[in-house]
């Protein structure tokens, strides 16, 4: 009976069978092959230990490529054939179900690892080789120069049988003797190789120290060198080595001949070179990565004082729609069309385009005028994002939003950069996208300034930063004070006492504004039961709180409220929730459930901001609210004498239409005496503005009432 083994051991061990079967044939061992399979079978746990293995470990690959080195499977064929039976085989027999394309996955970068650790064996072996060669070349230096001594049999054996190439050649550089493994790397034709000297084996990726140190050797200045050697062969490819080259000299130490030892790595380098393009290059689009692109924006802003950059940071508009209707395939095949695009559009030198990640791409230009070509560039790219992308027989309209930097070299660091062209791209694309927008640094440095209080805020809020002051409601027909608007502000570490207009808005995006607003609550709660023990014989004070749209859909909002009034002893009547109009437009019967549940409570409803919310009149028989505050824009005419007359109409009108609906009338932005004037004689409740007192601590209120009670 035929087929795959069920016991894991059994699993293993076919596949050392069938990795064993693959390279026997090109090991040079005296081995058998099954004793070879005996050799492999614990690297072939190891490598299945490391493909089930929570967290990659390299090293575990690193080691068994250093293993085959160690087995004699020196033959660069050894190890094509060993890394085809990992890739083919390991996964299906040490792999675990459900799991597939994660261990494929693993499984390509333990091959990675072994050739790693397989090429860095190979070179530890042939240095350690190379340097015994030496030390017998250089023993053997007499027998060169006395003529036929005792010892050159031995020093032929080593010259003939090593796996590196060696070459023996005069001072002026005429070739004298090769040996096998040197004429193999030259394509086998020993006439090839010393029908020429040394110093015509140039090359262009010659280095500038290669032929200055050569030149010192054959003066006797220096005893030997190492360095990496390209050389042409006679057909016209790339031969890269590892070249040493020793000073050979006579019984009397004068310079004689030159000896060279020659290591084969040009697949060394060509497997070097292939995962330094896969480190650096983005295996959808093809296009250079973000660390190539680092490396190439790094070397522009650090250039001479006449260089100059231009980047152009581009984001896609709507791309995640496109992911979540049409599949990551769809977008992924629109990403790899978008990329062609830009590659056409930076063809020039100094010009690259590359992907970030996602549906981020960056363009790249350098040169002393980089100020006119960016905006060239970002007009060219905005021209090829213009014709729709035509996938699976649909049309897709491709738009984006691109934020230009552009300055001298040598100002600012890659980073620095790279973050000043991504809130340019936020810009663009916040003011609607398709479209590009030039960097601003006051631009920049508020937006930064936004990015720190946003994330300091949620430690703010345990630090106790935030605290509260209190603007006193008062009454219009006697002045007396009737309560107050509690207002949060944040006493920032660096920037000092800020408003709630600064944090507010971020509060609400990151969702901290329901704890903030809980807290702002419970400490207002807890103020207005003070001042009701101190003011029990002018009557009760009120506290006035604003709750925002995030509060009003949080499904703990009645259950906090009535939780803090109970803990603190506050009656409910004594609590006013501020909410503004804009919150309210088109609310659903959800919305204003929580609402109409705490005024039946007894706690009164504000309609904050009233007027400036396109109102709906008729919507005020639906809504829970007690109390209209009319926004300060109605009331601005009333500072003057006379009045703005179109101003008193209006707030005539709302007054009595508030009234008739039994609402009470609060005003903001209380500044004169006539205006609070005017506003008592039109039928105004309450008012609050600087004319009463500003935002102050809650001491400030308790004097205010108290010169109201005894005056």
């Amino acid at each position: 009976m035929t087929g795959e083994p069920d016991r894991p051991e059994d699993r293993l061990r076919r596949f050392a069978t069938i990795w064993s079967r693959a390279v026997f044939p090109v090991t040079s061992t005296s081995l058998t092959r099954p004793e070879l399979e005996q050799q492999l079978l614990p690297l072939a746990r190891r490598l299945s230990d490391a493909l089930k293995a929570r967290t990659f470990d390299a090293a575990a690959g690193q080691a068994v490529g250093a293993a085959l080195v160690a087995a004699h499977c020196t033959d660069p064929e050894a190890l094509s054939r060993s890394l085809d039976c990992v890739d083919a085989y390991l996964v299906l027999y040490c792999g675990e179900d459900g799991l597939q394309e994660a261990l494929r996955t693993r499984s390509a970068r333990l091959q990675h690892a072994m050739a790693a650790g397989f090429a860095g064996a190979l070179r530890e072996r042939t240095l350690a080789e190379q340097e015994a060669i030496s030390q017998a070349a250089l023993n053997a230096r007499s027998t060169v120069a006395e003529a036929l001594h005792a010892s050159e049999a031995r020093f032929r054996a080593v010259f003939e049988g090593a796996a590196i190439g060696i070459g023996i050649a005069d001072l002026e550089g005429n070739i004298l003797q090769v040996n096998g493994a040197l004429l193999r790397m030259f394509g086998g034709s020993e006439q090839g190789v010393r029908g020429r000297k040394v110093p015509e084996w140039t090359h262009p990726e010659d280095a500038p120290q290669v032929w200055r140190l050569y030149e010192e050797l054959v003066r006797g200045e220096r005893e030997h060198y190492h360095v990496e050697k390209a050389f042409y062969r006679p057909d016209g490819t790339a031969l890269w080595t590892n070249l040493t080259v020793s000073l050979l000299r006579d019984a009397d130490g004068r310079p004689q001949y030159q000896l060279a030892l020659m290591e084969d790595t040009t697949e060394r380098r060509l497997l070097n070179l292939r995962l330094r393009y896969e480190a650096t290059h983005d295996a959808l689009t093809g296009l250079p990565n973000r660390t190539l692109f680092f490396e190439r924006l790094e070397k522009a802003v650090s250039g001479g004082n006449d260089q100059r950059f231009g980047l152009c940071y581009l984001d896609l508009d709507g791309f995640k729609t496109i992911n979540d209707s049409l599949g990551h395939a769809a977008g992924d095949r629109l990403l790899v069309e978008v990329a062609d695009r830009l590659q056409s559009c930076a063809t020039a030198p100094g010009e690259m385009v590359a992907r970030l990640g996602g549906d981020e791409f960056v363009a790249l230009t350098t040169g002393p005028d980089t100020e006119r070509e960016v905006d060239a560039l970002a007009d060219r790219i905005m021209n090829a994002l213009v014709t729709p992308v035509r996938i699976d027989g649909r049309e897709l309209t491709v738009r984006g939003s691109i934020g230009i930097v552009e300055g001298p070299a040598g100002e600012r660091g890659p980073a620095e950069v790279l973050r000043s062209a991504d809130i340019t791209m936020y810009r663009a694309k916040s003011a609607g996208g398709n479209r590009f927008e030039l960097a601003d640094p006051e631009a920049d440095a508020r937006a930064i300034t936004r990015h720190g209080l946003t994330t300091a805020l949620p430690a703010a809020l345990d630090r106790g930063e935030f605290f509260i002051e209190y603007q006193p409601l008062v009454h219009l027909g006697d002045g007396s004070v009737h309560g107050a608007e509690a207002l949060v502000r944040w006493l920032h570490p660096q920037h000092g006492v800020l408003g709630p207009d600064r944090f507010i808005p971020l509060a609400e995006h990151t969702g901290l504004i329901v704890p903030l607003g809980r807290w702002v609550l419970e400490q207002s709660v807890r103020q207005a039961c003070q001042w009701q023990e101190r003011h029990a014989d002018s009557g009760p004070l009120r506290i006035n709180v604003n709750l925002s749209p995030c509060q009003l859909t949080h499904p703990g909002l009645v259950q906090d409220t009535v939780d803090i009034l109970e803990r603190e002893g506050l009656d409910a009547e004594a609590l006013c929730l501020e909410v503004t109009e804009s919150a309210l437009i088109g609310a659903d019967d959800d919305l204003l459930k929580p609402l109409r549940r705490l005024a039946e409570m007894g706690v009164d409803i504000a309609l904050d901001d009233f007027g400036t919310g396109y109102s709906n009149l008729a919507n005020l028989r639906r809504l829970p609210v007690s109390i209209l505050k009319l926004d300060r824009s109605f009331t601005q005419g009333m500072q003057q004498f006379p009045a703005d007359p179109v101003d008193l109409k209006i707030v005539e009108g709302i007054v009595s239409l508030a009234h008739s609906l039994d609402l009470a009338v609060t005003v903001e932005g209380v500044e004169t005496g006539a205006q609070a004037e005017q506003l008592r004689i039109l039928g105004c409740d309450t008012a609050q503005g600087w004319y009463y007192a500003r935002p102050g601590p809650p001491d400030r209120l308790h004097e205010l009432a108290l010169v109201d009670a005894t005056g």
